[in-house]
């Protein structure tokens, strides 16, 4: 079936130019007979949507492409490697709303806690004592919305909300950026990132070494949490000219190579110390080989590098919390 936006496409080749993965097959986000094929690998990044003169949104026009496969799949991906992905996050296995009956409540989400287990509990520890906040621990959603499952998707988003709304909570306080931008616009509380809050209750070091950033895809082009980080960052600057860390839309799995090369032209164009906010981002470049600083390590003084192992263990801890 013909995408209504993507018949407006006049085959320009700027999203072409500006993806690697569009570049790899030699396509644009008009072509859809040849894209629907390839639909789990493309990084749903946006980067297309960015540059396209019509107003197309790129990103849209491959996750409908996945949704339409879910259908006729029987409800299920017809590209394989998606298992673990789905048995971990469809129902979050490592779940806990224990510390959630408060008006105020910190959403680590999957991968923070992963990479950053130090930090984590630094944050929760202060956040209780400050401002008699709690934490819950819980998948957002997004991963399984970004494989086509929107039955599963609607899903979590409902039992999130219901659960939260039980216990009463009035303000999720994010730290991952896929979850900010994913749950705020689903939820009928407010949804702060931390940096918000952070800089709300006069808390966390201000860093005045010059720091240079990598943008994680949802907060790329609107900046909304990077604006929140400037405060405790003066002398920031954004890494220019790079797409995706190569994890975006679970591509990473079907397109392992692509993925790495986008790790890599991160790398190389900073040539240092890569800051980001996304803790999927530290851990993936940090998996091969780039130096990565989480700025939530640097505004809470923990020195925490991202642990390359033990990721499953670390997300299972956060259950007995």
């Amino acid at each position: 079936m013909r995408n209504d936006m993507a018949k407006d496409c006049v085959h320009c080749g700027l999203c072409t130019a500006k993806c690697d993965f569009l570049k790899k097959y030699q396509a644009d986000i008009g072509d859809e007979e040849k894209l629907s094929d390839l639909a789990y690998g493309c990084f749903l990044c946006g980067e297309c949507t960015a540059v396209c003169p019509k107003g197309i949104d790129g990103r849209k026009i491959m996750l409908d492409m996945r949704i339409n496969q879910v259908e006729k799949n029987g409800g299920k991906p017809p590209a394989k490697g998606f298992g673990a992905v789905i048995f971990e996050k469809a129902d979050y296995i490592f779940k806990n709303y224990r510390h959630g009956k408060k008006k105020s409540v910190l959403f680590p989400g999957c991968n923070f806690p992963s990479f950053y287990p130090k930090t984590t509990k630094r944050l929760i520890d202060l956040l209780a004592e400050k401002a008699d906040i709690g934490v819950v621990f819980d998948c957002c959603g997004k991963p399984i919305s970004e494989l086509g499952l929107t039955k599963k998707e609607k899903e979590i988003t409902k039992r999130i909300s219901a659960k939260l709304k039980e216990d009463g909570v009035k303000e999720l306080i994010m730290v991952c950026p896929n979850c900010y931008h994913y749950l705020k616009p689903r939820l009928d509380i407010r949804v702060v990132s931390i940096y918000e809050k952070l800089y709300e209750l006069g808390l966390g070091k201000t860093a005045e070494k010059d720091i240079k950033m990598f943008l994680p895809c949802p907060d790329r082009h609107e900046q909304v949490i990077l604006s929140h980080i400037a405060p405790f960052a003066p002398n920031l600057s954004v890494i220019e000219g790079v797409q995706c860390c190569g994890l975006g839309g679970c591509a990473f799995i079907t397109e392992k190579e692509l993925s790495r090369g986008m790790c890599n032209k991160i790398i190389s164009k900073a040539g240092g110390e890569i800051y980001t906010y996304c803790a999927s981002c530290a851990g993936y470049i940090g998996r091969n080989g780039g130096e990565t600083v989480h700025i939530l390590s640097e505004i809470l003084e923990t020195g925490e590098k991202a642990a390359l192992n033990g990721g499953f263990f670390n997300r299972a801890k956060a259950k007995f919390i």
